[in-house]
């Protein structure tokens, strides 16, 4: 099982002058529908339908995620079209909806996470070791820490539409 290392920063705008003034570069964008389909305690299992916005394409994936905070266990793999909308139609839920913009910072790839359902903007950076992600020091405008915030996970944020569908 690998090992997904990443912090969390509540962003508290879109960069767009450090896009504009090339100091942000951006890599690609994704519009991802993300539906978990099972949660217990520490443990998650989602499915996800990536579009890249550029080249149209699109792809599946699934997977579990277990533990808190900026270190935890994941297993990640593709699947099939027919076999995610399966899933999805069975489960019955409204999926999250984020764009994805996934850039360079300097040295460092950052990945913000702009949701479409709630105002809400997230910027993630992820790493190689518990030890290089601790030692980080993020600039000022990437904003609060939230890497061990529970109220801004996606299975938290993904919860509450569910309860808004059904209210």
């Amino acid at each position: 099982m690998g090992l997904e290392i990443e912090r969390k920063f509540l962003l508290p705008a879109y960069p767009a002058s450090l896009i504009e003034a090339q100091e942000v570069q951006i890599e690609k964008e994704q519009m991802i529908e993300q539906t978990y389909l099972a949660i217990a305690g520490d443990q998650e299992l989602r499915v996800r339908k990536i579009k890249d916005l550029a080249q149209g394409l699109t792809e599946y994936t699934h997977t579990f995620k277990r533990g808190h905070g900026i270190a935890r266990e994941e297993v990640e793999y593709g699947i099939s079209a027919e076999l995610y909308e399966q899933m999805i139609q069975t489960h019955q839920a409204i999926p999250l909806i984020k764009k994805r913009t996934t850039a360079r910072f300097g040295d460092t790839r950052i990945e913000i996470d702009d949701y479409e359902q709630i105002s809400l903007l997230v910027l993630e950076v992820e790493f190689a070791t518990v030890e290089e992600a601790e030692s980080f020091d993020p600039p000022e405008w990437f904003g609060r820490d939230i890497s061990s915030a529970k109220e801004y996970s996606n299975k938290k944020v993904w919860k509450e539409l569910q309860q808004q569908k059904r209210g």
